[in-house]
């Protein structure tokens, strides 16, 4: 296994036909539950000290975007992979169905508000692509929306086309200002979300986390696989690629989340600001007058 785990890569980095029943559900292969668990230490270890260099540095930020069907684990694979970083430098934003306030503006702009600031590790649990995935499969949602001269029984042919030019010009945008966008979506199999689904119903301490409109959104599961695979091919960059990522098994997608945030941090080339001659001077002054209390 070497010192980090070996793994495809999962990448999508230019727009095209993408067929999610192409992709596996499950790596297939015989890693253990405690390889994996192995490998996800080591490159939390090693995300915790990137972390730190682009706190530092100040000049970057990542942006790591989750999407997926219920029941895939983003809460638990955010929990795994980013335990190990510094609160200070890392902020989750989970959203939700939009406000009222939220429905005043763009649909973008909830979105733009939550975007990390330099220095930053920004999660975002769902993203602005449910504008073109819940939203796509239930065009309803956009009578909420008013937008001008858009009827949501009959929209104009080019609606979603045009989002998505919306969606690929603002991570243009981001881009250029120094974020670092990384986009998972976490492909779980139609069976094993139904597995979750009993497990969350069967067990008093996951009851909690069940919700009987996530089955009844079983009934749309062809259709939301086909709004992935259209969101997927038509906003997937080299500047904001997406990763599709076998769900089947959480301790799989969790040591593939963390190899690649640990990748994508090492390609970013982070290192610790240098200080000045001044600062330096600075230093030793301190150390000196340090040294001479008693």
């Amino acid at each position: 296994m070497g010192e980090y785990l070996h793994l495809p890569s999962f990448s999508i980095r230019t727009p095209e036909k993408v067929h999610l029943a192409d992709h596996s559900t499950d790596l297939g292969d015989e890693l253990q539950k405690k390889e994996l668990k192995e490998a996800l230490e080591k490159d939390k270890a090693r995300i915790h000290a990137l972390q730190e260099a682009l706190y530092a540095q100040g000049e970057h930020a990542l942006l790591i975007i989750f999407q997926a069907m219920d029941a895939a684990g983003k809460d638990s694979c955010i929990e795994h992979v980013m335990s190990g970083v510094n609160p200070q430098g890392c902020h989750v934003t989970s959203f939700k169905a939009p406000t009222s306030e939220e429905l005043e503006h763009d649909f973008l702009w909830r979105h733009a508000k939550a975007m990390p600031s330099k220095g930053i590790i920004g999660i975002h649990n769902r993203s602005h692509y449910e504008e073109v995935l819940v939203v796509k499969v239930h065009p309803e949602y956009l009578a909420a929306q008013r937008l001008p001269g858009v009827d949501p029984t009959a929209l104009p042919k080019n609606f979603w086309e045009e989002r998505y030019a919306s969606i690929r010009a603002f991570e243009e945008h981001l881009a250029r200002q120094g974020v670092t966008i990384m986009k998972f979506f976490l492909h779980l199999g139609k069976a094993a979300q139904k597995e979750r689904f009993l497990e969350r119903i069967d067990d008093p301490e996951k009851n909690w986390k069940f919700n009987a409109g996530d089955v009844k959104e079983r009934a749309h599961w062809d259709s939301y696989q086909q709004a992935y695979s259209d969101a997927i091919g038509a906003t997937a960059a080299p500047h904001a690629p997406w990763y599709i990522v076998p769900a089947d098994d959480q301790w799989e997608s969790r040591a593939i989340v963390g190899r690649l945030v640990r990748e994508q941090l090492e390609a970013m080339k982070l290192r610790m600001p240098p200080l000045s001659a001044k600062a330096k001077e600075g230093l030793a002054e301190a150390k000196k007058l340090l040294e001479k209390e008693i």
